[in-house]
């Protein structure tokens, strides 16, 4: 009977790893572009980097498994142009041609599905996702392709589940380290006859560095291929996460205590707990010209919170979470002349959801909240979620080093909010009476390649995308006098670059872009009364550039690099205040990280690296009267092969003990910052089966 791996290798595109693929059997092997690497983010299959008109940056399975993070913004800080820093536990901010924010404008996908609605969203995604375990992060900068929907104005991140292992194989490892981190992985992998399977799980403790900041992590994803046919295929996944933090967020500090005393923690009483399961099933069946796909996906989250950011000034405690059901459908057509590819499909989501929220009466002694009493429910609702959004892109090919192409999605987007308490119009918790909202956006793109030789491709693009307020920023009115008729954020993004490998040893990615963001959602006071409205304009350019190098054989350089500004075109949060002109708020304008890794020719068992991660200086206000100077970190990381089956590896996280900051800002005229970790070490072995 044919094995599984042997089917697999009759296909049109045989997965070599998540990030990477040979591809036969298909129109498109007749392309001359020598430039290897292939993304599967932006058409939700397979396709050469070098015909991608876009930015589409990717951390691979063997470097994720070589980082071995503790958080994911090991992973992102690899990509020139990104950022994430960590809000407390595996929380993150994260800034992709945007400001380091907690703003929904990235779409967070696991295997090309999103691992929430966008009514839904929640931007500390990624600690739903196993991403130590994963086999690699694809990140497609700026607004998503005409395949992706609302939510992806600042980027798309992808996160690649591990294929199934050609023969049985079992991976564990045990990592213990500063602060009392703990953390133990088991991975299974095999495949026999038509079916394949990858079970992972994760299950991660600490103590936190910082007063009452302790967490603890259990992760499982599950992958099932099977094939039908010499044709057809089935990917099944189940991802389950459960997290457990004290602290909810960053819990910044007064500049004195920031310098002096960094573990203290004013907020003690806040804590944050998040369940998570996803169900999907992609079943694929494909000809020498033609690809059809269906993928239906379950999902549920809770996430129980007593937030320390507004403890200050808006203390709650709430319970928010929704469960989902879609449709995720696809028709790929490839046509001989010019290699012209069709691609339609459409996408359906229906995702109820629901908030319980209560007024919080804290206690404060100094700077500290040592407790709190609930006290009356301000918020009780349902908010459905529906949408239906059918696509369709086009590429072809005028010449044979000429690739264009262009496409367009229409998302039909419903809201359905039952508020199961009295109307309040007036005060700072305001409830909307019964209401139906709809949302209705055409998002088109238009790209081209061009091959100037085997060893150098150009691109070009323009891409439209949009963000369709969430049931937060509806229906939680707060203050504001009205949030119900809020318009969809919209962005307009111009981008151009080149790629390129002269040698086996180099390879390089250049682009700049030019991205305006209108109708962007701001609180403005009239004097009278506070409203939310779509009275915002930004501006956003920059320039990005990836190099990797290999200086000797015993030598490897990469550097990922870029360098922005971000600024408000149109920004007046009240009648006497105008911030136009004005840089935005932490809104770096270089980031950087660079790697040299050494690996020995007379001990080829031992690998050694050393990171640096610059983050530039930032205003921390709107008027743009203080910064934060920014700062340059250094790691260290090694791994020594002991057998062949037999892995000890450790790293030292700031190892010059900086003092730094993951988010700074001014509150009136005190200056506050996060904290970041200190002088840290981990040390782990590693066991295959």
């Amino acid at each position: 009977m044919t094995t599984f791996f042997a089917m697999r290798s009759l296909r049109a595109c045989l997965l070599v790893s998540s990030a990477f693929v040979i591809c036969s059997n298909s129109v498109f092997a007749q392309s001359n572009i020598t430039l290897e690497e292939v993304t599967v983010t932006g058409t939700r299959e397979a396709q050469p980097k070098a015909e991608v008109s876009t930015t589409i940056s990717s951390v691979g399975e063997e470097e994720i498994q070589n980082i071995k993070p503790q958080h994911p913004t090991e992973v992102i800080g690899r990509v020139a142009g990104a950022h994430a820093a960590i809000t407390g536990g595996e929380g993150h901010t994260m800034a992709i041609r945007q400001p380091i924010s907690t703003s929904p404008v990235y779409l967070y996908l696991e295997d090309g599905i999103p691992t929430r609605s966008t009514g839904f969203f929640n931007h500390n995604a990624l600690y739903e996702i196993n991403v130590p375990q994963s086999g690699g992060v694809e990140i497609s900068k700026g607004p998503g392709s005409s395949l992706q929907g609302s939510d992806a104005i600042g980027g798309v991140i992808n996160v690649l589940t591990r294929d199934p292992s050609l023969e049985e194989e079992m991976n564990m490892s045990l990592e213990y380290g500063s602060f009392g981190f703990m953390r133990g992985l088991i991975d299974y992998g095999n495949s026999w006859e038509n079916d394949g399977l990858r079970a992972s799980a994760n299950m991660t403790h600490t103590d936190g560095w910082r007063d009452s900041t302790a967490y603890d992590r259990q992760a499982t994803t599950v992958r099932w291929d099977h094939f039908v046919d010499d044709a057809s295929s089935v990917k099944t996944i189940f991802s389950a996460s459960n997290i457990d933090q004290e602290t909810a967020g960053s819990s910044r500090l007064n500049r004195q205590d920031y310098e002096n005393s960094p573990t203290t923690n004013y907020t003690p009483i806040s804590f944050r707990k998040v369940k998570a399961l996803r169900f999907s099933s992609a079943y694929e069946t494909e000809t020498v010209d033609s690809l059809t796909s269906l993928t239906g996906y379950l999902r549920w989250n809770e996430m129980e919170m007593l937030p320390n950011w507004s403890l200050g000034y808006d203390p709650v405690i709430y319970k928010t979470g929704h469960s989902s059901v879609g449709l995720m459908s696809k028709y790929r057509k490839d046509f001989e002349p010019m290699r012209t590819r069709l691609v339609v499909g459409a996408d359906l989501d229906y995702s109820p959801g629901q908030r319980d929220e209560s007024k919080v009466t804290r206690t404060k002694v100094g700077n500290i909240y040592t407790s709190y009493t609930v006290g009356d429910q301000i918020y009780d609702y349902d908010a459905t979620f529906m949408s239906a959004s059918p696509y369709a892109h086009l590429e072809t090919s005028p010449t044979d080093k000429l690739r264009v192409s262009g496409g367009l999605r229409l998302d039909a987007i419903r809201y359905e909010y039952d508020n199961h308490l009295s109307v309040v119009t007036v005060g700072n918790w305001r409830r909307h009476d019964d209401n139906t909202v709809n949302f209705l956006h055409l998002s088109p793109k238009a790209g081209l390649t061009y091959e100037f030789s085997p060893e150098l491709n150009g691109f070009a693009s323009y891409k439209h995308a949009f963000r369709a307020p969430s049931e937060g920023n509806l229906f939680r009115s707060g203050k504001a006098a009205d949030s119900i008729h809020l318009d969809p954020v919209k962005v307009d993004s111009y981008e151009m670059g080149v790629r390129g490998k002269p040698t086996q040893d180099l390879s390089y990615e250049l682009s700049v872009y030019y991205m305006s963001k209108q109708d962007d959602i701001l609180t403005y006071n009239d004097g009278v009364n506070r409203y939310q409205t779509n009275a915002g304009e930004t501006l956003h350019k920059g320039i990005e550039a990836s190099i990797g190098y290999r200086l000797t054989e015993e030598w490897k350089f990469n550097l990922a690099s870029s360098y922005a500004k971000h600024t408000y075109e149109k920004w007046m949060p009240s009648t006497t205040v105008d911030y136009s002109g004005k840089e935005m708020t932490s809104a770096p304008r270089w980031i950087n990280n660079a790697t040299l890794n050494y690996t020995p020719r007379l001990l080829p068992e031992l690998n050694l690296e050393i990171e640096w991660v610059n983050l530039g200086e930032y205003w921390m206000d709107e008027a743009n009267t203080t910064k934060y100077e920014g700062h340059h970190l250094f790691n260290l990381r090694g791994a020594y092969k002991v057998t062949e089956n037999f892995n000890v590896f450790g790293k030292v996280m700031n190892l010059t003990d900086r003092r730094y900051a993951t988010a700074a800002s001014l509150n009136g005229t005190t200056e506050e910052f996060a904290p970041g970790l200190p002088l840290s070490a981990f040390l782990g072995i590693e066991v295959k089966f």
